[in-house]
């Protein structure tokens, strides 16, 4: 709708708009650029009011053009619950959860989901294919058969089995592999051409943190416009980091927020930690992890694309990286579970042993307002809990 053109995160190279895009000649991600001044001509905070309750409420800020090529299954708008109790335990004031399990397939990927897919849509795309470790599997095979079209999934053998047989009740082409989600990301890219499929890998097409971002714009609405100190946020990929700090930058210039920002902090699981490892080294990119694991499978991302984006992020905003081992984050969903109520994934609980160790380094003041995101469902990985 407002899309002036696509530019290269690394290189700067533009792109013209209305075109299906992979990754740029360098092999970095497109990010997509709006006319801000006109989309904030209709995008107002004051005209939220009366608008569609999902993230599609940020209409002139998505990059589809014509709405018939929308394909949503309700996604967005999910809960920020203060999490009282909890902060008891912790020894806080101010803690919240942004509670991503209520989207379509029960986690934070239909947001990237619900855009990426509308886009291949609107620009003639009919297969489409992806590597995942379980989350963003589901939700591709949601809105892929949403929008008509043919999803090839791919994703290792030991991806919970919630995930494989959501994508096969679905109709989606499965295939699982022995190895990582790096491994079934090379089998799509020596596939893809032959094949007719159109890559919608994390960062590897720039429509999917479109519709993460969107998690940045609804917190700043549920904070009436002031963000919180700290987001913690379990960080695989980090489309969703990425996303919410374009988000800032987006609302900054349309005179919705300050250029106050909040210390953005990537979590991750000891056994897979490139990001964390990166930080500490002073790295512009994420180190090599190999035999990655864990049992968050959504955090076993031994190489992200947009490692050096996310690096970039946490340094300008004074954030940090932070790894927690596997018996923490599990026993923490635990926790969370008895004092909130809520069933969230390991990914999500992995942000409370980390916020404790960084309470405990003073690196976060009891008194602040921190936010942890809890990137899914608990229910999708109950053999976690066998």
């Amino acid at each position: 709708m407002n899309v002036t053109q696509l530019h290269c995160s690394s290189c700067g190279k533009e792109f013209e708009p209305g075109r299906l895009y992979n990754l740029c000649e360098c092999g970095k991600p497109l990010l997509v650029d709006y006319d801000l001044e006109r989309a904030g001509r209709t995008l107002t905070r004051e005209s939220l009011a009366g608008r569609v309750c999902s993230l599609w409420r940020y209409r002139e800020v998505l990059p589809v053009t014509n709405d018939s090529n929308i394909v949503t299954l309700g996604e967005g708008m999910t809960p920020l619950l203060k999490a009282e109790r909890l902060a008891s335990w912790v020894g806080m004031r101010n803690l919240y959860i942004k509670d991503e399990s209520l989207n379509p397939t029960a986690s934070f990927k239909a947001r990237g989901m619900t855009t990426a897919v509308s886009m291949a849509k609107e620009l003639g795309a009919k297969k489409l294919a992806v590597p995942s470790a379980g989350n963003a599997a589901g939700a591709l095979a949601a809105y892929a058969r949403r929008a008509g079209l043919e999803a090839f999934i791919f994703m290792p053998k030991d991806t919970p089995r919630a995930n494989i047989v959501e994508c096969q009740q679905m109709g989606a082409d499965v295939t699982l592999i022995d190895g990582l989600i790096t491994d079934c990301g090379r089998i799509v890219a020596e596939r893809k051409q032959a094949e007719g499929w159109f890559d919608v890998s994390t960062l590897k097409e720039p429509y999917r943190v479109e519709g993460k971002k969107t998690m940045g714009y609804e917190l700043a609405e549920q904070f009436n416009w002031e963000l919180p100190d700290v987001i913690l946020y379990p960080t695989g990929g980090g489309t969703g980091l990425i996303g919410m700090w374009k988000a800032f930058d987006e609302m900054e210039k349309m005179g919705w927020i300050s250029n106050r920002r909040p210390r953005m902090v990537s979590v991750q699981a000891e056994g897979c930690a490139p990001i964390v490892k990166a930080f500490a080294a002073g790295a512009s990119a994420g180190v090599d992890i190999p035999n990655a694991h864990t049992v968050a499978s959504g955090l076993r991302v031994p190489k992200a694309v947009g490692d050096f984006i996310m690096l970039d992020i946490l340094r300008k905003s004074q954030g940090t990286a932070v790894e927690v081992a596997d018996d923490e984050l599990v026993r923490a969903v635990k926790e969370i579970g008895s004092a909130e109520g809520l069933f969230v994934a390991p990914e999500g609980a992995a942000c409370l042993p980390a916020l404790r160790k960084l309470l405990d380094q003073g690196s976060v003041g009891r008194d602040e307002t921190v936010v942890l995101y809890n990137t899914g469902s608990g229910l999708k990985y109950l053999d976690t809990f066998q």
